[in-house]
């Protein structure tokens, strides 16, 4: 392992923990940022790549686990949050088992034809597009007035058809914060609502992709190649911890519309100046 493979694992690992949040779609930045400037299919055997663009999301993970902590241990029920009380609502278990099951029953049958067809940028490129005009619809139309405020009082229809929005996340570039906040908007959700269940959705969705990925391609991972994914779990860790907190404060404010923008000029700038 050189040098020049472990400053493509921070780099990658960088444009993970940025996006990872954001409603733009963080594997098809590394996807992008890695085709036109580091290629690391060339490094390495592409399922390795390709395994690598799915585990270095671990590090995004601990980071949410990190920052939310103390609504996990709620989770769990051994902690109460401030606000709530005995006979109140509040997010429990069931209710996020409900919203991880759609997408994670077609990421099962699915994931080798995934990692096989839609990791190219002409894909991330249809993506961008069609969650940019998700996300757009989503501000348009969505309540003026969203019937539920706080992750706390989701419902559970609510939390199936959030998972079924999940399920668009598949298709890199679509983007699961951007998929599922969109689809909580629609229902009713705040867009802060929409945002804490998403992530901590994406807590069990992700470990399990991970661990399937490492799974289908765990012969092709030597000791060679484990500082690669080290390098990129630190990093996608260290910058997650900077940008959650950021976004957070952000969606109330701006909703969705501005990062449609920047997905629509993004997948113009690729098109048209280098494909």
């Amino acid at each position: 392992m050189n040098l020049w493979e472990l400053f493509v694992g921070f780099i990658l690992g960088l444009v993970e923990g940025l996006t990872e949040f954001a409603p733009v779609s963080s594997t098809g930045h590394m996807i992008i940022v890695d085709d036109f400037l580091f290629h690391s299919k060339e490094m390495f055997p592409p399922n390795v790549a390709n395994t690598f663009k799915v585990v270095v999301q671990l590090g995004s993970i601990l980071a949410v686990v990190v920052l939310m902590w103390d609504r996990f241990m709620n989770l769990l029920g051994l902690k109460k949050l401030p606000g709530q009380t005995p006979s109140g609502p509040r997010l429990n278990l069931l209710q996020v088992f409900v919203g991880l099951v759609p997408a994670g029953i077609l990421g099962v049958l699915f994931n080798k034809k995934i990692d096989e067809y839609l990791f190219s940028t002409e894909t991330v490129i249809v993506g961008l597009v069609l969650g940019a005009v998700l996300m757009l619809a989503a501000d348009w139309f969505r309540p003026r007035r969203p019937k539920t405020e706080t992750a706390d009082q989701i419902t559970y229809v609510q939390a199936f058809f959030v998972g079924l929005f999940q399920c668009l996340a598949l298709w890199p570039g679509f983007s699961r914060s951007g998929s599922t906040i969109s689809g909580g908007v629609l229902l009713g959700m705040s867009h802060r609502a929409a945002a804490d269940f998403t992530f901590i959705m994406a807590v069990p969705i992700m470990a399990g992709a991970s661990f399937l990925s490492l799974l289908k391609s765990w012969d092709s991972i030597t000791a060679a190649t484990i500082p690669f994914f080290v390098v990129g779990f630190i990093s996608a860790f260290i910058f997650a911890l900077l940008s959650i907190r950021f976004f957070l404060k952000l969606i109330n404010r701006i909703k969705l519309a501005p990062f449609a923008i920047y997905r629509l000029v993004l997948a113009a700038v690729i098109y048209f100046v280098f494909l």
